[in-house]
């Protein structure tokens, strides 16, 4: 049997769960969007039998590409990466690894060089981990020079991934207007956040047809409408 339910819950921190072989992962069941994220790690990737694999009522419906990270470098992988998923008809995304301990302007700047992101692709993404030293109020700072070039650049507000802790230690109060896009890896159980998330990164060990190796699997957060309208105009 593809998919065999193994978790059901009323309590709404807690998502039934179903278990699909093919992708060996459990994937929360009341979504109805699903993709993934990738980087250089995943090399060489066939994104025509990405977008062909489809089991019961899950395929990957769009790519988060990594494309930059602090002031000069360039994921090797980027350009061909969404030149191919876009060719095989999947929604793409650009994000940016950001180096707490380097100007913001800077790192925008090599962003917006590398991205180029197009009319109906994902808002750009800032994907912020640790403070590499920085104090809170120069990582702020930094971060938020980054999200308003870019958002400038692009006409829209840039979503911010990160995990739930980091999130709540230097992000909460300040970044609370931005959409966000929460890691958070915990069997059965939701992002457990006070504020509202559009993209969830629930699992890091997925297995895609085209892809050589783990992938990150995501779910949004809405349905097909609200998915379109968060697209590139």
């Amino acid at each position: 049997m593809a998919a065999v339910a193994y978790y059901i819950s009323d309590d709404p921190h807690r998502p039934t769960f179903i278990h699909y072989s093919e992708f060996g992962i459990d994937i929360p069941a009341d979504y109805r969007i699903h993709g993934i994220d990738v980087s250089r790690h995943q090399k060489n990737i066939s994104w025509k039998d990405v977008k062909e694999m489809k089991i019961k009522n899950i395929q990957i419906d769009f790519a988060f590409l990594k494309a930059t990270e602090g002031t000069d470098l360039a994921d090797e992988k980027y350009r061909a990466n969404i030149s191919a998923a876009r060719k095989a008809g999947i929604i793409t995304g650009a994000y940016h690894y950001f180096i707490g301990s380097s100007s913001g302007k800077a790192q925008a700047v090599h962003f917006l060089e590398t991205a180029d992101l197009k009319k109906g692709d994902l808002p750009p993404v800032l994907d912020t981990e640790t403070t590499n030293g920085a104090s809170l109020t120069d990582l702020q700072q930094r971060l938020e020079d980054w999200l308003l070039i870019v958002g400038k650049k692009y006409r829209t507000k840039p979503i911010i991934y990160t995990n739930i802790n980091f999130y709540n230690t230097f992000l909460a109060g300040r970044f609370d207007g931005y959409p966000l896009w929460i890691a958070h890896y915990l069997q059965k159980e939701k992002p457990r956040i006070e504020r509202n998330w559009t993209f969830w990164q629930h699992n890091e060990t997925g297995n895609v047809n085209g892809i050589r190796t783990r992938v990150d699997f995501n779910v949004f957060n809405g349905d097909s409408l609200a998915f379109q309208k968060l697209l590139l105009k």
